[in-house]
């Protein structure tokens, strides 16, 4: 076998990969050693790799060795992953959310997704970098920052353009081709953001589909883990592998056929033709001249695929007072559950343990304060209040019956594009319905709004559906992707 060469991963798919290691082109062990190469050259610019699994080489050559004695156990078989840093693995890498307080944590057993993952066959990377706590610490952090892991940086513009958060680390190591593909979490837009400023692909499950068993939470009302990838067709490879009932959260204790083990079937490439697609206008209303343009093309290919476009369509619940009531209730209950298991050698065992260490800590803690871990604090930890209970009540109601559901019945629509993450993607996280974004241009200049994050730089759009429509999502977004193909990496990492 020649002398492997790691560039030759540069933008490099998982049916790629695993064609050339099935033909004994490479093995599991040169695609770890290429990956690792890469991250040793390109991530001290981009900060997106927290720490790498020490034992990644000695799993992939006793995969190979698996695959040159009994086969392939599937479509994942060798493939190096990197999972965010809020996803518990039983190894020697650690699990923190990105905070110093549980920088030398090692999880009691494997999260669903490690589990899963191992399962089918896939190289467990590394951890990467996060927004702390996704970016449910303070309301002043910079997106894509953690005391464990300082500044992740988009490779499109390192230090110029929007990393999108908190699941930063995944989408810019996928960017880079740092690794295969990635696992992120959402609360709201943590997948979608990220992705779409990263010219990757992302998708955000419906609520239950891939269970939170094993993750740091925020709220078990809108948590999900999901994949980010280069492509649509590796998104479903992973999601495959991530889907599945699990008795051990309440979300993901359904009948088994609403989670499909193998969603590339539903890879269609003439999959828009006749699927009804609204356009929420509201949500397109903040957009810079050079993003409309953006979206308005990507309209046209829609209409172009023979899509019915069903333009404009209203959704009751643009004039909603949305708050945060459910995150500041659920994160802290949540947390302190999460924290107890950890057992007594843990140096946090509840969320005020966390805020002490970080005053403590504070010079390299609280580079942006802990305001939203405080403001979590103030409640009870029992989501006994009323407060609580009536804007969970509101938010659901609102996102689904006036909102998605709402649009759904009334335009027999398939679903929903929105621009980039500008709404769709907490509209459908207070829903916990699926979504689901892919690249579609380039903004080259973009404006500075006055929250500070600049437009310009990669743009996605999103397709955003009804409970479990996953199928349905990955359909239309793999038309778009192959009319359009307008994923591109980043200039940065062509050497």
């Amino acid at each position: 076998m020649k002398p492997f060469d790691c560039d030759w991963l540069i933008e490099a798919d998982i049916p790629k990969l695993q064609g050339a290691m099935e033909a004994g082109e490479m093995t599991a062990v040169d695609l770890v050693r290429g990956y690792l190469e890469r991250i040793d050259k390109h991530d001290g610019l981009l900060r997106s790799v927290l720490e790498i699994n020490p034992d990644a080489l000695e799993i992939a050559a006793a995969l190979d060795r698996e695959r040159r004695e009994t086969g392939s156990r599937g479509k994942l078989h060798g493939i190096p992953i990197l999972l965010k840093d809020n996803i518990d693995t039983k190894d020697r890498m650690h699990t923190s959310a990105g905070s110093l307080a549980l920088a030398e944590s090692v999880a009691p057993e494997d999260s669903f997704v490690a589990a899963r993952l191992r399962e089918a066959g896939a190289v467990l990377l590394g951890k990467t970098n996060m927004t702390e706590w996704a970016n449910f610490m303070s309301g002043t952090m910079w997106a894509g920052y953690s005391s464990r892991g300082g500044q992740t940086v988009n490779p499109y513009g390192p230090g110029e353009l929007f990393v999108g958060g908190s699941s930063s680390g995944s989408a810019v190591a996928v960017a880079a081709s740092l690794c295969a593909a990635a696992v992120g979490t959402e609360t709201s837009g943590s997948i979608i953001s990220p992705a779409c400023q990263n010219f990757s692909v992302g998708i955000k499950p419906t609520v239950g589909l891939v269970s939170r068993f094993g993750i740091i939470p925020i709220t078990h009302t809108q948590d999900t883990a999901g994949p980010i990838s280069r492509t649509v067709a590796d998104a479903a490879i992973l999601l495959g592998a991530l889907a599945g009932a699990d008795d051990r959260d309440l979300a993901a204790s359904f009948d088994a056929d609403r989670a499909h083990r193998d969603y590339t079937p539903f890879l269609d490439a003439d999959g828009l033709r006749g699927a009804r697609i609204g356009i929420p206008r509201f949500y397109y209303r903040e957009l810079d001249e050079e993003r409309m343009e953006i979206a308005e093309e990507a309209i046209a290919v829609l209409r172009k695929r023979g899509a019915v476009v069903v333009d404009p369509v209203s959704l009751p619940c643009e004039s909603a007072d949305w708050d945060a009531e459910v995150l500041r209730h659920e994160f802290k209950k949540g947390l302190n559950d999460y924290l107890a298991r950890l057992g007594p050698e843990s140096p946090v065992r509840s969320l005020r343990d966390v805020i002490a260490f970080n005053e403590r800590n504070a010079d390299r803690a609280l580079k942006y304060g802990q305001g939203t871990l405080l403001w979590a604090e103030e409640t009870s930890g029992t989501l006994a209040e009323a407060t609580y209970r009536n804007s969970l009540a509101q938010s659901v109601m609102a996102a689904r019956e006036q909102g998605i559901d709402h649009a759904f019945r009334e335009h027999r629509l398939d679903a929903l594009l929105f621009p980039g993450d500008e709404g769709g993607s907490d509209l459908a996280a207070r829903a916990g319905y699926p979504s689901l974004t892919v690249p579609a241009g380039y903004a080259h200049k973009g404006v500075t709004p006055p929250d500070g994050c600049p437009t310009k730089g990669p743009q996605g759009i999103t397709f955003v559906g009804t409970a479990y429509s996953e199928p349905t999502l990955i359909k239309l977004a793999y038309d778009f992707e192959q009319a359009t193909r307008h994923r591109r990496a980043p200039a940065l990492m062509n050497t």
